[in-house]
């Protein structure tokens, strides 16, 4: 493999460990020696910027947040930003108020819930956090809503997509909840994004993940590695496949590379 000028990493699954909710010190060690070596890092994941206090202490050089419709430098200034549509947004209101289940939803700085049940509090517990606050929709909605999480099946989700959330799509890493983001969207777009910013060719890349929505990510760099925790598909749509988050995954890979 060609060496990588930037590498993208996802957090839950691949960065930090669903079992302890930690970056594992072989991945923190690792991570420092890309940067010493001069490879950019980059996150890459669904969580929005608020969420990431799990990677405090560990300088990247870029955020690609809510699934590529957010991309922020290692400031955290903004470099793109796609919210979904305000009529996908009030069409989805009017529909919880003839048929509720919990949503979720991302704003610029905050998550808020409409209903807190128990696949919500599943949720909140496989990642390490708290379920998020409760709060009315139509005041969220005032708001850039940039990823809403449906806790829904497939078959509700692909409902809603279809009928009413007609300009997003849905992803899901999870059995708990899905993604959806405007449409088009995905963390291939935000790899796209950082890229042009920093004058890096897809070539020059490789990226780490273990979820569904890390498909897009895998199949575009120039070197997807799927973690040893992650789905067959997931593992079908990388060049490699790892150990898992908990077994040194990004660490063994990375001495396979020759990188660290």
């Amino acid at each position: 493999m060609k060496p990588p000028r930037a590498i993208f990493f996802d957090v839950d699954g691949t960065l930090v460990s669903f079992k302890t909710h930690r970056v594992p010190e072989s991945t923190v060690e690792a991570l420092a020696c890309l940067r010493a070596a001069g490879i950019k890092i980059f996150v890459a994941t669904g969580r929005m910027q608020s969420m990431l206090d799990v990677l405090d202490g560990i300088p990247f050089d870029g955020y690609i947040t809510c699934n590529g419709v957010c991309c922020m430098d290692h400031h955290g200034a903004e470099i793109y930003a796609s919210p979904i549509p305000a009529d996908d947004l009030e069409a989805l209101a009017a529909h919880l108020e003839e048929k509720p289940f919990p949503v979720a939803f991302m704003t610029e700085r905050e998550m808020t819930i409409n209903h807190v049940d128990d696949r919500v509090r599943r949720a909140a517990t496989l990642i390490g956090i708290h379920p998020p606050e409760i709060c009315d929709v139509r005041e969220t909605i005032r708001r850039p809503v940039f990823q809403v999480c449906i806790y829904v099946d497939d078959a509700e989700a692909q409902m809603l997509m279809n009928r009413v959330m007609t300009h997003c799509a849905c992803s899901r890493w999870t059995p708990h909840f899905a993604d959806v983001n405007a449409k088009g969207h995905s963390k291939q777009t935000g790899i796209d994004r950082m890229l042009a910013y920093h004058g890096i060719s897809l070539d020059e890349t490789m990226a780490f993940g273990d979820g569904g929505n890390d498909i897009p990510m895998l199949g575009h760099v120039a070197t997807g590695i799927a973690m040893g925790n992650a789905s067959d598909e997931v593992k079908q749509a990388a060049a490699f496949v790892t150990t898992s988050v908990d077994d040194d995954g990004i660490r063994r890979m990375l001495a396979r590379a020759g990188l660290c």
